[in-house]
């Protein structure tokens, strides 16, 4: 192997809101919290029972969301339907965005405005 992702980073105003916002959706928990050069704080999420998976790193910015996300994550819910997926995280916080018929995903929005979408319920 000659590299391996390390972390999907979303850029945020509130790294610690919208980490835990993702840590309720993905069932995360906090991995590490550090601090650069400049004293900015950033936040990173996963599974601690599975050392390989998927990391998200919290990078603070100044500047707000301009236009659609070129990266967003799909959520295959396990444990329930999609329509009770798209529910829950609704109540975490997240804004839908879209529910087109013709397609089989429901776009949302977490609570800074970065979609993702939610796909119908998956096999474990």
């Amino acid at each position: 192997m000659s590299t391996k992702v390390l972390a999907l980073t979303i850029d945020c105003h509130d790294a610690g809101r919208l980490a835990g916002f993702w840590c309720a959706a993905l069932d995360y928990r906090e991995i590490e919290r550090w601090q650069d050069a400049h004293g900015v704080e950033y936040l990173t999420i996963g599974d601690p029972a599975d050392a390989d998976g998927l990391r998200v790193l919290f990078q603070p910015v100044p500047e707000g969301k301009q236009v659609k996300n070129r990266l967003h994550l799909d959520l295959g819910p396990v444990e329930r339907d999609q329509r009770a997926e798209v529910d829950r995280l609704i109540g975490l916080g997240a804004s839908l965005l879209d529910e087109a018929p013709e397609h089989p995903w429901i776009v949302l929005a977490d609570p800074e405005g970065n979609e993702f979408c939610v796909l119908p319920q998956q096999d474990q």
